[in-house]
């Protein structure tokens, strides 16, 4: 028997806020708990990859430390992606994003695609998924797809459900396949525009058409939803869509380093 998974959590940065004595020096790195939780469900280890680059960094530890080492990659949600990122400038400033995070987690995914270790994008983790390998985003749905239906509920939050719309025959359709539920949450303001080069679309918000789940078509394993898998549960009616978990754990054990 081969050991337990190690599979990497990206991380997400909280910077100084000078409101708070406390942090005001300081930016920390984390991951929420409830990603941890839904690796850990799949009976892997979770491990949070923290950021090489920063004004305190020191040594020669890198991104291709974690690739090598590591047997695959989860990113998940929190900040906007950065405008620039994809090359436009932010319409609002409430929407320039966190272009650390950008650079850090494009460069995570390079790595670990370069190393053949499979990558798992959750919500924000699909926008830079997309991102990263040429595509870009709407930077606020409500503002450039107005027809689009509310993705986004800041009072109902995870609370928020639409259906899915699975393309036929493809690897998602297989995984779900007489799942007795297509409700899924929907957390999120940004949303692919442009899919990127190599890339195809699993499935779609029925009301609007917006992308909601991609797969990668060449060799290396990358898959992304833009819903919050860690979120469903059996008490709230929502898609059990552990397979995906499998499906991507089964990826990393093919390539499992020692």
């Amino acid at each position: 028997m081969k050991p337990r998974l190690k599979i990497g959590i990206s991380a997400c940065f909280f910077y100084p806020d000078p409101a708070r004595a406390a942090f005001a020096p300081k930016t920390l790195q984390y991951i929420e708990q409830s990603v941890a939780h839904w690796v850990m469900a799949g009976g892997a280890v979770p491990v949070m990859v923290p950021s090489p680059f920063g004004d305190t960094a020191r040594g020669e530890v890198d991104v291709h430390e974690y690739s090598n080492w590591l047997d695959g990659l989860v990113l998940h949600g929190g900040a906007d992606v950065w405008p620039g990122s994809y090359g436009e400038a932010p319409l609002d400033a409430r929407w320039h994003g966190d272009r650390n995070r950008d650079a850090y987690e494009i460069a995570l995914v390079r790595a670990f695609v370069e190393a053949g270790k499979p990558v798992f994008g959750i919500c924000r983790g699909l926008q830079l998924i997309n991102v990263a390998f040429g595509g870009t985003l709407y930077q606020d749905i409500p503002t450039q797809r107005p027809d689009a239906l509310a993705h986004r509920d800041g009072v109902a939050y995870d609370n928020n459900f639409h259906t899915l719309r699975i393309v036929p025959e493809s690897r998602l359709a297989t995984l779900l396949a007489g799942a007795p539920t297509d409700k899924i949450n929907s957390i999120h303001h940004q949303g692919i525009k442009d899919l990127a080069p190599g890339f195809v679309a699993e499935a779609h918000c029925p009301d609007d058409g917006m992308i909601e789940a991609i797969r990668h078509t060449g060799v290396t394993y990358v898959a992304a939803v833009q819903w919050h898998p860690e979120f469903h549960t059996p008490e709230l009616g929502t898609l059990d869509d552990s397979a995906l978990r499998q499906d991507f754990f089964t990826a990393a054990r093919a390539v499992q380093t020692a």
